[in-house]
């Protein structure tokens, strides 16, 4: 459930990693994949910490546009909620 909530609106990636969690009290393989996504995570956090402000921000606006583009694609194949406002501009 979580590998596919990834991509759509939500706590997709907090899913995967409570679910891993839970998992490598069990199983070590699952602690073994938790640790190793662990060590990217921080990888990546300490390699976006060194870069200057205009890398961060370059990095912020893409996800930025990627969260926007994927709600805006999940709302077209899902449908607009009904309890949205008619001045929001999205297709219906």
């Amino acid at each position: 459930m979580g590998i596919v909530a990834i991509p759509l609106p939500g706590p997709g990636w907090l899913i995967v990693f409570a679910g891993l969690f839970l998992l490598a009290t069990e199983f070590l393989w699952a602690e073994r994949v938790l640790e190793y996504a662990r060590r990217r995570v921080e990888g990546w956090t300490d390699w976006l910490g060194r870069q200057p402000v205009v890398v961060r921000v370059a990095v912020a606006a893409l996800t930025a546009a990627f969260v926007y583009g994927v709600v805006v694609v999940t709302l077209h194949l899902t449908g607009v909620p009904h309890w949205v406002p008619g001045w929001v501009p999205l297709w219906h």
